[in-house]
């Protein structure tokens, strides 16, 4: 997977760096947070590739239910059509 800087990524290193020193120590924990943030974006991108690559394959949503440990009303709602 390609990285790409997006514009939201740039505002986000602008604002940090913006942010006067006196009013807080660094911009690491913010950097972690936004760093946390697009590591939850690509591992919900991963799944839901997963998810329609098992539809694609003929898994049930009982057994994607499963994996995911949820019921396969609940897969289906939040990753189906």
């Amino acid at each position: 997977m390609t990285k790409t800087t997006s514009k939201t990524d740039h505002d986000i290193e602008s604002f940090i760096d913006s942010i006067d020193p006196k009013t807080m120590r660094d911009g690491k924990h913010l950097r972690e947070i936004a760093a946390a943030r697009e590591a939850l974006d690509d591992a919900d991108a991963r799944l839901r590739a997963a998810v329609t690559a098992a539809r694609e394959a003929g898994d049930s949503w009982t057994m994607i239910g499963v994996a995911l440990r949820t019921s396969k009303q609940n897969a289906f709602r939040k990753y189906g059509a």
